[in-house]
C-alpha cells in the first residue's frame, strides 16, 4: 500500500546547561502551559464521577463542543500563535481520537490542546462503557457495541467530510473496524502503539506474548472482572495500580499518572476477543499508518515491529523516550507526527 516510510522523532533535550535567553524563555513558558493543563485535568478526573452522575451525554460532546472553534487569547490553552501558512493547506482537519483499555475522553487532553492551536478540529470520543459513558462495562459484549460513538459519530458526518481517525492501544481495533463499515469516511488512520490486526485476528492476539494465550488469560488472570458472578464468565479486566504504572507509565509524569489512577475504568472483554472480520475491498482501501513507541512497556517495541512487518501500513514512525502513552509522555512529538502524516497529499 503505496511506499513505507519510517520517520524517527528526536528526544525531547533534558539536558541541563547554559540556553540562549529566548530558548529559557520558551522552556518556561512550556512548563507553566503544562502546568496549567495538569491542574485542569487532573480537576476534571477528580470530580469525574460526580460528573457522570449529572451530565445528560458523553465526553464526546463535551469536548467536541469546544473543538470546531479556534481558541481565543484569553483562552488558557492559548499561546497566542499564528498557524504557520503550510497547515492551513492541510484538507482534512477533523481528527477522531480513540482512547486504549481502560482510558477514556480524557488522555487526550494536551493532544486536544495543541491540535487546536495548530488550526485542527479534534473529537475525543468515549467508547461505550468508557470515560463518563454511564454504560457498564461489564455488559459490553461485542466490538459493534463497543464502538457505537465512533459508529454514530461517522453516520452523521456530512456525505462530503473525510476525518483522520486516530487510535491508541486497543482503540485500533475499533479503527479497523470503522475502516471495514465506512472507509468512504476516513481519510487516514493512525494507529498509535496499537492493535493493527489482520483479518481474523482478535485484538487480545496482540498481547498474547505478554499475557499468554487467551485461554490461558481467561483462566488464569487475577485482573478478571466478573460483572454476573464469580460462577459465571468473567466480563472486564482491570489492572491493579502498580500494575498500571509499571505497563503503561514507565517515562510519563508523575501529575498525568495520578489523572490516570483516579481515572480508568475496567474494560470489557468481548470486543478484545472478538476476531476481526476485514477485507481487501473495505479495510484493505485504507491509508493506515503507526506509530511506534520504542520505550513500551505494555506493547513492546518488537512487538508493534512484529505487527507492522505483518500487516504493512504506509508509513512508519516511532517516537524515543515514549512509554505505552506518548499523549502523556511525548506529547510534542506525537503532536509533530500527527500534523506530518495530515500533511502527506
Amino acid at each position: 500500500m503505496g511506499n513505507r516510510f519510517i520517520c524517527m522523532t528526536k528526544k525531547d533535550s533534558k539536558e541541563p546547561g547554559s540556553r540562549s535567553k529566548r530558548m529559557g524563555r520558551s522552556q518556561r513558558k512550556l512548563l507553566a502551559d503544562e502546568e496549567l493543563l495538569h491542574r485542569q485535568a487532573l480537576s476534571m478526573a477528580l470530580h469525574q464521577h460526580q460528573l457522570s452522575q449529572r451530565f445528560d451525554g458523553s465526553m464526546s460532546r463535551r469536548i467536541g463542543s469546544t473543538s470546531s472553534r479556534r481558541r481565543n487569547l484569553s483562552d488558557p490553552f492559548s499561546n497566542g500563535k499564528q498557524v504557520p501558512d503550510f497547515l492551513e493547506n492541510i484538507k482534512v482537519k477533523k481528527f477522531v481520537l480513540l482512547h486504549g483499555e481502560g482510558f477514556g475522553a480524557w488522555c487526550w487532553y494536551k493532544t486536544i490542546a495543541l491540535l487546536e492551536e495548530a488550526g485542527m478540529l479534534p473529537t475525543a470520543l468515549d467508547l461505550t462503557g468508557s470515560g463518563i459513558s454511564p454504560t457498564d462495562p461489564n455488559g459490553v459484549t461485542t466490538l459493534a457495541e463497543y464502538s457505537k460513538p465512533l459508529i454514530d459519530y461517522l453516520e452523521k458526518l456530512p456525505e462530503d467530510e473525510k476525518v483522520i481517525l486516530v487510535g491508541h492501544s486497543t482503540g485500533g481495533a475499533c479503527i479497523s473496524y470503522a475502516l471495514e463499515h465506512f472507509p468512504e469516511k476516513i481519510s487516514k488512520a493512525i494507529f498509535i502503539c496499537a492493535t493493527m490486526v489482520s483479518n481474523g485476528q482478535r485484538p487480545f492476539d496482540v498481547f498474547a506474548e505478554e499475557l499468554g494465550s487467551a485461554e490461558r488469560f481467561l483462566q488464569e488472570s487475577q485482573f478478571l472482572v466478573y460483572g454476573n458472578g464469580k460462577d459465571k464468565p468473567a466480563t472486564a479486566f482491570m489492572f491493579e495500580k502498580q500494575q498500571i504504572k509499571a505497563l503503561y507509565f514507565n517515562q510519563s509524569p508523575t501529575k498525568d499518572v495520578a489523572l490516570a489512577v483516579v481515572s480508568m475504568r475496567p474494560t470489557p472483554l468481548g470486543p478484545i476477543m472478538e476476531k476481526l472480520s476485514l477485507s481487501l475491498e473495505k479495510y484493505g482501501t485504507g491509508r493506515r499508518f503507526y506509530i511506534q513507541t520504542l520505550d513500551d512497556r505494555a506493547l513492546s517495541s518488537d512487538i508493534q515491529e512484529k505487527l507492522v512487518r505483518e500487516n504493512p501500513p504506509e508509513g512508519v514512525f516511532k517516537i524515543k523516550g515514549s512509554d505505552h502513552c506518548p499523549f502523556f509522555s511525548k506529547p510534542q512529538s506525537l503532536h509533530k507526527i500527527l500534523l506530518e502524516i495530515a500533511q502527506i497529499p
